[in-house]
């Protein structure tokens, strides 16, 4: 399947490809961001797409918490740089926006209101936000006349709602609209559903219909498995690109595959057991050179799990990737791998199944009284300091 147009306009940015990687705590930093476009270019010969780094505390930014500004890193073949910016303060979201464009940080800021975390929406942020349209509109506005004269643009994504009974989407992509916004985002699921259940690509349809005539692209979000998936979803809501989020965890492969699939090019196999093993090296060793080696080998580990998901390589083995110390106690273990031409050359089994965190959907935790009155613009207290640091 392939849909008419591949290209997406965000504001001045122009994209060759609509697929968008989206940002997740502690998965899409730098080394795995330049992993993905390093797969990209070698299957495909492009890497096109957007791709997005870690949410940003916007109050630690402008405090200059040294583990956020690390988190703010671009490598050199990174372009456009495109950050998320988690806040709940207009004030701290201008701050935060002057400084990305007075210190050429990122060509790119993307507004997060789909948060549904527990800890976060009982402060009245993230996806709380959008259900107080006059406070989610002075961030948003905040955000825009930040970028003044700059030339970066504004991007806001939401969810659809808190629950059934209060949908917010609508009014949060008007709003976005009208406060400058150059694009906006739907995860296709309300907060209470978390990451369960199935995403509502007919609500997606919704907003592009709501969104007609703003000029507004919008980009879906939900369910990105298979190779096809991002055609599939373009072609039935009409949205103009598509963000992927926990299909690609241990599958960086996934945005040559999304983005040949739309341009009607031969879509890239799934790769070997072999070919897999080297492309965990290759994270690793990109840990390794932007937080060291230990640091690197603490956070591999996670991703051994989703990659080796489908293969069979038994779990003594996958137990001691979870122990891994160093990149030459890793290269040893993937050895056994490469030595082993009916593991070498295995390929995994319900590779584009649903991954990562689904759980079950949970009543939002939200401020006493947060529903009262959706007018209210008061800054929710202590909702940025509970996530000092990023």
């Amino acid at each position: 399947m392939t849909v008419a147009t591949q290209a997406l306009r965000i504001g001045g940015i122009e994209l060759d490809s609509p697929v968008i990687l989206a940002p997740m705590a502690g998965v899409t930093n730098m080394p795995f961001r330049v992993l993905c476009r390093e797969i990209e270019q070698e299957l495909t010969g492009t890497a096109s797409g957007l791709y997005v780094c870690e949410m940003i505390t916007a109050r630690a930014m402008v405090e200059r918490n040294e583990k956020t500004l690390h988190m703010t890193t671009f490598a050199d073949i990174e372009r456009p740089r495109s950050m998320q910016l988690y806040t709940v303060d207009p004030k701290y979201t201008y701050d935060a926006v002057r400084m990305i464009v007075e210190e050429d940080i990122a060509d790119h800021i993307d507004m997060n209101f789909g948060c549904p975390v527990p800890k976060v929406t009982r402060r009245g942020g993230g996806s709380a936000i959008p259900y107080k349209r006059r406070l989610y509109g002075n961030i948003v506005r905040a955000a825009v006349s930040a970028t003044e004269g700059s030339g970066i643009p504004v991007t806001v994504k939401f969810r659809i709602g808190l629950d059934a009974e209060h949908h917010t989407h609508l009014d949060a992509g008007r709003i976005a609209a009208e406060e400058g916004a150059a694009a906006v985002a739907l995860h296709a699921r309300t907060a209470d559903q978390r990451y369960a259940g199935v995403a509502h690509w007919d609500e997606i349809t919704r907003l592009v219909e709501h969104m007609d005539g703003t000029g507004l692209p919008v980009i879906g979000n939900g369910d990105i498995f298979a190779a096809d998936d991002a055609a599939r979803m373009m072609a039935q809501t009409g949205c103009h690109g598509v963000e992927v989020g926990r299909g690609c965890l241990g599958r960086p492969w996934l945005f040559a595959q999304l983005g040949a699939q739309l341009r009607g090019e031969d879509v890239p196999a799934e790769p070997t057991l072999g070919e897999v093993a080297r492309i965990i090296y290759r994270h690793a060793e990109l840990l390794s050179l932007h937080d060291g080696e230990s640091h690197a080998c603490r956070d591999i580990r996670k991703h051994t799990g989703w990659y080796l998901r489908g293969f069979p390589v038994g779990g003594d083995f996958r137990r001691s990737l979870a122990q891994v110390e160093s990149l030459m106690q890793l290269h040893a273990l993937l050895e056994q791998i490469w030595s082993s031409p009916d593991l070498a050359g295995a390929v995994a089994e319900h590779a584009d199944d649903a991954r990562g965190r689904q759980g079950s959907p949970s009543k939002v935790a939200l401020p006493d009284g947060w529903l009262d009155d959706p007018e209210d613009d008061t800054v929710p207290e202590g909702a940025e300091i509970e996530n000092n640091g990023g």
